[in-house]
């Protein structure tokens, strides 16, 4: 997998490769997932684009939307984004801070293994 040597630490450079790497895709994932509110929003609430970006935005962060829903298909919707936002809120975080405490669990158990 690497050739790096058994019992060190990835280089720093490496590690802020990776970390940069699973930044991105957690951006991707971010943007993947704002879209999803956004169609949905627009096509079944019938909100604007900028009313839709909004709404699917303050979900996904955690705050709850804004507009008005006027119709039932509208709510449902908007319940399903927001349990599908729960899930995404935590993979993304997951994502992104993944090699920070693969790192942080590698050298805590190379201190150990000198003890």
């Amino acid at each position: 997998m690497n050739s790096y040597p058994k019992g060190k630490l990835l280089p720093r450079r490496v590690f802020f490769h990776r970390l940069a790497r699973s930044t991105l895709v957690g951006f991707v994932l971010v943007l993947f997932s704002l879209s999803i509110g956004m169609l949905g929003y627009h096509f079944v609430a019938r909100l604007s684009w900028i009313d839709s970006f909004v709404d699917s935005a303050m979900i996904l962060s955690g705050m709850g939307p804004l507009s008005p829903l006027p119709t039932p298909a509208a709510k449902l919707f908007a319940g399903c984004y927001a349990i599908y936002c729960g899930f995404a809120l935590l993979t993304t975080a997951g994502v992104i801070l993944g090699p920070v405490i693969h790192r942080s669990m590698h050298r805590y158990h190379l201190e150990c293994d000198r003890d």
